[in-house]
């Protein structure tokens, strides 16, 4: 029988949702009783919510690979796992976002108006590899609003 490493590291939220759904975690709760706990199928519930529920394998895979060869390229320190990590589970696609993630001044050019290309193609990479999270049903229906508003020339 093989044994868990209780400390393998961290995982993303991508890894966890797929650890969730192959125990039995489902968004009706109904269905997962007994397979799982109720505080796991709220944690289920959170990341089909997110940018995980969206993401594959093959894309965080290529992301670290891209990301690794971008920060050389541009002669940067190394990015921590836990930086990558926070970047993957909260994929920015802003300036303000990839700050709460990372420390821009240590990782990117900035110039003096505040705009950095390096940060810009760093949020390239973000979005050309990580999926984006899914649209919220209550953003939907107050864009069909607005639309519709726009249309009647409100």
């Amino acid at each position: 029988m093989e044994g868990l490493n209780a400390n393998a590291g961290m995982l993303t939220d991508f890894e966890v949702l797929d650890l969730l759904q192959t125990r039995g975690a489902a968004s009706d709760h109904m269905a997962c009783l007994g397979k799982v706990s109720v505080s796991e199928c709220k944690v289920y519930d959170y990341l089909t919510q997110k940018a995980a529920c969206n993401q594959a394998r093959e894309g965080i895979q290529s992301f670290k690979l891209r990301c690794e060869e971008f920060m050389k390229r541009h002669g940067k320190r190394k990015l921590a796992k836990s930086e990558i990590l926070n970047v993957i589970n909260f994929r920015p696609s802003s300036y303000v976002e990839l700050y709460a993630v990372l420390p821009l001044d240590d990782c990117f050019k900035m110039d003096a108006d505040g705009n950095s290309p390096d940060a810009d193609e760093f949020l390239k990479i973000v979005c050309d590899l990580l999926s984006p999270p899914p649209t919220k049903p209550e953003q939907e229906g107050a864009e069909e609003e607005d639309e519709m508003d726009q249309d009647d020339g409100l």
